[in-house]
């Protein structure tokens, strides 16, 4: 103020009042440990949607919504209408009415890290679904992660073992690859996952239950992973009746975990069941949001936002951890043509497909040999260990092609030298390819034994 103003105008009280409340948010601030920020109402709620006025917020912003029994309810900006933001809760939103206050939170989500979360169950958010008490936690870590040029990764050239005799051997698995397991619903999904959380050589396993049956995370838990295979892991579970925000983070959240571990420079296997489950997740919040439908239902976004989730995954810098990653994909009536399945089938470094047929047989794991592939086994592997699984494939899959006309005995003997072949090897292949849920095969015994099975078919004279 000059000295020629008047200290009773208008103008400077009104200066004054403006820096008496700098100096209040400037001590409010300090004392609460974020700036100010104003905040909204809620104006309606329409299905799952929650449009409020008032805020200044961005996309993918937290805020707290309070309700009528002073609860404060979670929810993400995850678009715009006008002036109105639309958001999604991440709880239940009963008790919520007109005109509740609506409060930016500011900052990204922080979630707790480190190795005392090894043998802990959270939720998607990050908070414990145990009873083991606070996670004690001194790390802590964003959700969204960072992505690394692609220039900087590590290539994969290190063969991991995963304790499945017919993945070690035929369809040989690199660590930091990805890989995705199509099938449709009970035919043993899960009873893989938990052999490879068991019994692949990894310093932490995260595992990522996403909308899965509440019923069964406690079996994947106590029954398929044990004791044993907890003591190393992290599980992070949010089923089907968790809303589509929970189970959304909840696949991030995973993912954050394992990119921690690999910064710290451990090897991690990452399993998620089921990426189906996110994509169902992501098109729910899309289509409240108003974004039209695509692909059988699926809005746009969705098929971008699977290939960000994916490519977090993989080998960290040279010298550094690494994320191996194993994303179960649902294939509704197995068909292999699901928008889903088709989209993540082109940005995954290799696919095994579980086929209903051998199920029903008791063939398990029920790996369909013809349909399944690694890209990355031909860096992995020496040329006659390919050639070995070449042969095996060729012979089985001939085997499969005439198995009708064999089981009625039309099949005559002498008049197809490879079929003939095939028959012969058959029950030995079978042999091999099965594998009980709590044995463990390591990856040098897969080769020898996928070395002295198919040794006799690769002789010169029985090629010739």
């Amino acid at each position: 103020m000059t000295s020629d103003q008047d200290p009773t105008s208008p103008d400077v009280k009104t200066e004054r009042a403006l820096a008496r409340l700098a100096g209040l948010s400037k001590r409010l601030e300090s004392a609460g440990g974020f700036p100010l920020q104003p905040s909204g109402s809620l104006l309606r709620v329409r299905g799952m949607i929650l449009e409020a006025h008032g805020l200044e917020v961005s996309l993918g912003a937290r805020c707290l919504v309070q309700t009528d029994d002073n609860r404060r309810i979670a929810a993400e900006v995850v678009g715009f209408h006008g002036e109105h933001v639309q958001l999604m809760a991440a709880g239940e939103i009963q008790g919520l009415a007109p005109g509740a206050r609506v409060t930016p939170i500011p900052g990204d989500l922080k979630i707790p890290a480190g190795m005392e979360l090894l043998g802990r169950v959270l939720d998607g958010n990050g908070k414990p679904l145990d009873a083991l008490g606070p996670l004690g936690t001194a790390a802590y870590t964003s959700i969204s992660g960072v992505p690394i040029n692609p220039l900087d990764r590590a290539l994969v050239r290190e063969p991991l073992d995963v304790g499945v005799r017919a993945i070690n051997a035929l369809f040989t698995i690199g660590r930091g690859a990805r890989m995705g397991l199509f099938a449709g619903s009970g035919v043993g999904k899960s009873v893989l996952l938990g052999m490879m959380a068991r019994n692949t050589r990894a310093d932490v396993v995260v595992v990522g239950l996403i909308g899965e049956r509440g019923r069964e995370v406690k079996e994947f838990i106590e029954d398929i992973l044990g004791v044993e295979g907890m003591r190393r892991s992290v599980v992070v579970a949010a089923p089907a009746d968790a809303p589509a925000l929970a189970r959304i983070r909840g696949a991030r959240l995973a993912t954050a975990l394992a990119e921690y571990y690999r910064d710290q420079g451990l090897h991690v296997l990452l399993l998620m069941d089921s990426l189906t489950r996110y994509a169902l997740a992501l098109r729910e919040v899309a289509l409240a949001a108003g974004e039209p439908p695509a692909a059988r239902g699926f809005p746009p976004s969705v098929f971008a936002k699977l290939p960000a989730l994916v490519e977090r995954a993989g080998n960290g810098r040279e010298g550094e951890g690494s994320v191996t990653a194993f994303y179960t994909v649902l294939m509704e009536g197995d068909d292999a043509q699901d928008p889903v399945a088709d989209n993540v089938r082109a940005i995954l470094d290799g696919h095994l497909v579980l086929s209903r047929r051998l199920a029903e047989q008791g063939h398990f794991p029920a790996i369909d040999l013809q349909a399944s592939i690694s890209r990355v086994m031909p860096n992995l592997v020496p040329p006659e260990e390919l050639r070995r699984v070449y042969r095996l494939k060729e012979l089985e899959g001939r085997y499969a092609a005439q198995q009708d006309l064999i089981a009625v005995g039309a099949y005559r003997p002498g008049s197809d030298p490879v079929l003939d072949l095939a028959v012969r090897a058959h029950s030995g292949i079978r042999a091999f390819l099965l594998q009980g849920m709590h044995e463990s095969v390591d990856l040098e015994s897969s080769r020898q034994a996928l070395h002295s099975l198919m040794e006799p078919y690769l002789a010169p004279e029985v090629d010739a």
